[in-house]
């Protein structure tokens, strides 16, 4: 009796045919696509629960109305002449204020376990934090539009003509971008999120109501003007109604630019720093 021998098939010819169908391995996304699909991500979460827009809908509203119309005739002599010099203020109010809510989505997610998947993942470790940032920026730009609509239906006039708005709100979202990184930091730091707000709440206020938004510095007691001299809110307002009323002196320019610079350079390494404590 014969014995034939029965070769067992090669499995290598198997694997080959599959990488070949597979193509070669995609390339790692790069820091700013994987940071804009985060920013898309925060996107998609005001699509579904639209309620998020109601802070930068309607707090713009409210504010402008009722500040024109309390204080202008006290302040001003009327709501007109008023609202020339209310407008480029409640701006740059409106937008700082809605940036403690990036402090609070993100500790919401920490305290979900979102950004816990987010570290296993093979992307640039800052991505989901600069990606929120960046859905905040739009956040931001509907809030500028809708204060500036209503401030030009009240009769709000800029002279430096739509060059200068747009110049304004840039700089006001360049700004607010750089300053979410202090909240950010408060987001790493604090268990709770209204531990965020009160925080926050704590420090914008004096920052916001305490500067030249509502009134002239010069009709203040002289240890609140010294304050208000400093305070990056009152420079950021400076700046944007000389933009507003192409009259912008550099100084100003380079003092708001110096800010932004110190927010990211200071509250940046710090936030990343606490986030990868975190890991």
């Amino acid at each position: 009796m014969t014995s034939t021998s029965v070769q067992s098939p090669s499995v290598a010819p198997a694997v080959s045919d599959v990488l070949q169908l597979s193509g070669p391995r995609p390339a790692r996304p790069n820091a700013l696509s994987t940071s804009l699909s985060f920013g898309w991500r925060a996107l998609l979460k005001i699509k579904h629960v639209p309620e998020q827009l109601f802070d930068v809908t309607m707090f713009p509203i409210m504010f402008t109305l009722m500040f024109t119309y309390l204080f202008g005739g006290a302040l001003a002599g009327s709501t007109e002449a008023y609202v020339q010099f209310l407008i480029p203020g409640i701006l740059v109010q409106t937008v700082v204020m809605i940036t403690m809510y990036t402090g609070l989505t993100l500790n919401k997610d920490i305290e979900k376990g979102v950004f816990d998947r987010f570290r296993s993942l093979p992307i640039w470790r800052p991505a989901p934090l600069v990606g929120a940032l960046f859905g905040d920026v739009v956040r931001y730009t509907i809030a500028s539009v809708i204060v500036m609509v209503l401030g030009l239906i009240l009769g709000f006039r800029p002279q430096g003509g739509f060059i200068g708005v747009v110049a304004s709100i840039a700089l006001l979202l360049l700004f607010s971008f750089s300053m979410s990184w202090v909240w950010t930091m408060f987001a790493m730091m604090m268990r709770t999120e209204q531990a965020v707000m009160g925080v926050s709440m704590f420090i914008l206020f004096p920052l916001t109501f305490a500067s030249n938004i509502f009134v002239d510095p010069s009709t203040m007691p002289s240890w609140l003007q010294a304050f208000v001299n400093v305070n990056p809110i009152s420079k950021l307002v400076t700046a944007i109604r000389g933009l507003m009323a192409g009259t912008l002196e550099l100084g100003d320019l380079a003092i708001v630019l110096g800010w932004c610079a110190g927010f990211i350079l200071i509250f940046g390494p710090i936030t990343m720093r606490l986030y990868n404590r975190k890991s």
